[in-house]
């Protein structure tokens, strides 16, 4: 059996440069205009929406390894994005990158982040089949 069929690559492309609009946001300063905390928990909890009922309106095979990998690809397009943008912005290459423990870090959450979204969708699914 191939697994690799089970994952639809373009939607998980297409799902984690989506949930690029919450590191977006707070480099143009929309988050310090509704301020903290509840700017960052807000565009979480829309994306993780999107991303649940995207992977639940296309009734994917296998949920929880889709949004894990959106979530993987997630951070690695947000480290990215910040390598590219924080010389711009501030003159030097801040963000991940320039510490090994923020980098795991940034992993290991979008990680936690896309299971968990995965594990609702999957019970979505169960529940209507």
């Amino acid at each position: 059996m191939n697994r690799g069929k089970k994952i639809n690559w373009n939607l998980v492309l297409i799902l984690s440069v989506f949930a690029l609009i919450r590191p977006l946001m707070s480099i143009v300063g929309v988050t310090e205009i509704f301020g903290q905390p509840f700017t960052s928990l807000t565009l979480t909890l829309i994306i993780s929406i999107i991303w649940i009922l995207t992977v639940v309106a296309k009734k994917m095979e296998s949920p929880i390894i889709t949004l894990v990998m959106t979530g993987v690809f997630y951070a690695l397009f947000a480290i990215i994005l910040s390598a590219i943008l924080s010389p711009i912005k501030l003159g030097e290459l801040m963000g991940p990158l320039t510490n090994p423990f923020a980098l795991v870090s940034v992993f290991i959450t979008n990680i936690i982040w896309g299971g968990m979204t995965g594990v609702i969708s999957w019970s979505i699914l169960k529940v209507r089949k």
